[in-house]
């Protein structure tokens, strides 16, 4: 299913096909989506839409500021880097240096392709968040001010509530629905389901999530879901490095960004043995995904948000995503 929504005002959800029923705790001001059925037909017929995709939403709740775990962030990122490297058989080519940077060759490729495609607004965000990298340096490309986020905020919504959990706020055994809020983090993460996300949403509330969102550096509102590439830059540092979450939070979380419904973007377009978590969004005119790419304990943050005309310019939108990854993964991996 893939659902729509009116861009950046009141968010709303569908039920998910096939998932059972779930009792909704949902407030008056959220819209239910309507899908466009006859452009997404077309879509459909040209194969870019396997699965569907999660929309902006409101809720209620509460939630304190984040802290870092104490003592999670070396032993979560450490324990991310092995696992990926444990899945990555390949390695990079001698000829190449073990650890690529972010230089003006990669600039000019990655600024060259932004051009070739300006009937586009894009904007891509690059961060180094390997072991020791400086992460307050991001590398910004393009349209740098927001986007409707579309469900790559499911991250900050999901990171919100472990973070409930991590301070007995809240627990994974909770019932949010018809089912626990574990199951419903996977789902609104892994599958993007938009019934998850209201839920965990509803857990969380509006102004507490604002919150924990500042206390990363960055300015979110629920309301009208917009980040920067940027911004949604340092929420993927800040889960990938463990900076937010503890050790357990963190690896369940990641593996949840791994082999989801819809592996058509950065995760098509990267060389084997570079291990991908991410999260990718569509709404309305928003095609976006927002991802970790690591290998050999090299690892960058990549968000590339894109807004064209429509679903009708997907399957081109699809392409630009692909280059720009491969122009990345082929300069630092």
């Amino acid at each position: 299913m893939e659902q729509q929504t009116p861009p950046q005002r009141r968010p709303g959800f569908r039920r998910g096909a096939g998932r059972g029923p779930r009792r909704m705790a949902v407030r008056p001001r959220i819209l239910v989506g309507s899908v466009c059925a006859a452009v997404l037909a077309v879509a459909l017929a040209a194969g870019f839409f396997s699965a569907a995709e999660g929309r902006t939403l409101t809720a209620a709740g509460g939630l304190s500021a984040a802290s870092p775990a104490a003592g999670g962030g070396a032993s979560a990122s450490g324990g991310v880097e092995a696992s990926a490297e444990a899945s990555a058989s390949a390695s990079a080519p001698a000829s190449k240096p073990a650890v690529g940077t972010v230089d003006a060759a990669l600039d000019a490729r990655i600024q060259a392709i932004l051009d070739a495609n300006s009937q586009y607004q894009i904007g891509v965000a690059l961060m180094d968040v390997s072991s020791g990298a400086d992460p307050a340096e991001v590398h910004e490309y393009g349209v740098r001010e927001n986007f409707v986020a579309a469900s790559t905020a499911k991250v900050l919504a999901a990171a919100a509530y472990y973070h409930l959990v991590e301070t007995g706020a809240a627990s994974l055994d909770d019932p949010l629905g018809a089912y626990t809020a574990g199951f419903q983090l996977r789902e609104m993460v892994q599958q993007s389901d938009n019934d998850s996300w209201s839920l965990i949403m509803d857990a969380v509330g509006h102004s507490e999530l604002t919150d924990y969102a500042a206390s990363l550096g960055v300015d979110y509102d629920p309301e009208t879901n917009t980040l920067t590439p940027a911004e949604m830059t340092r929420i993927l540092a800040g889960v990938y490095s463990g900076k937010l979450l503890d050790a357990d939070d963190t690896a369940q979380l990641l593996s949840y960004m791994q082999e989801t419904n819809y592996e058509t973007l950065i995760p098509a377009a990267v060389p084997d043995g570079i291990t991908v978590f991410h999260k990718y969004g569509l709404l309305d005119d928003e095609l976006h995904d927002a991802g970790i790419l690591a290998r050999d304990g090299t690892a960058y943050a990549l968000v590339i948000y894109t807004k064209g005309q429509n679903l009708s310019d997907v399957p081109e939108r699809t392409e630009v995503i692909h280059q720009l990854t491969q122009a990345v993964a082929g300069a630092l991996f």
